[in-house]
């Protein structure tokens, strides 16, 4: 049984979609780590603000290289099949929550997404996800803007709680 396993598994084939995903994996690496040679200061100590993201540039590197080496050897798993229709209602909600933001304000447009979202899962009817994630979105604008004194876009329903 194992002798099967092994074979199967030395006849693989790459994983091209794997080997482009390492390469943009280290496409990134290498942006990082360019923009983070312009940085400056730090002259008074060894470790300046350009440590950081050198760091994350070799761990963004090997990533990088892991998975081009697994994916070239086979040993990434079988992915699902993709479902079209909750890829769709995800997006749709970005976009709407895009589109929204600045004329609906933050609670309605992120109250379509939480309903679009919700909706690709599976849960509840829009007519009863819509106002709850108005709601939840509502009480977080609240949190951020009257709490933490951040700034999100204020629509009519925020206009309300001012």
């Amino acid at each position: 049984m194992s002798d099967q396993v092994s074979a199967t598994e030395s006849h693989r084939r790459p994983d091209w979609a794997a080997v482009a995903i390492g390469v943009g994996l280290g496409v990134i690496a290498a942006v990082v780590a360019f923009n983070t040679s312009g940085l400056g200061g730090g002259a008074y100590s060894r470790v300046g603000p350009a440590a950081f993201p050198y760091a994350m540039a070799v761990a963004l590197a090997g990533l990088s290289l892991w998975t081009i080496v697994a994916a070239l050897r086979g040993n990434f798993p079988d992915r699902d099949h993709d479902e079209g229709a909750p890829i769709v209602w995800i997006v749709g909600g970005l976009a709407a929550q895009m589109l929204l933001l600045d004329s609906a304000g933050f609670s309605i447009a992120t109250g379509i997404l939480f309903a679009a979202t919700a909706r690709a899962f599976g849960r509840g009817p829009l007519w009863k996800t819509i106002p709850l994630g108005i709601v939840i979105s509502l009480a977080v604008w609240a949190l951020f803007t009257l709490v933490l004194k951040l700034s999100l876009p204020a629509g009519p329903l925020e206009q309300l709680i001012r």
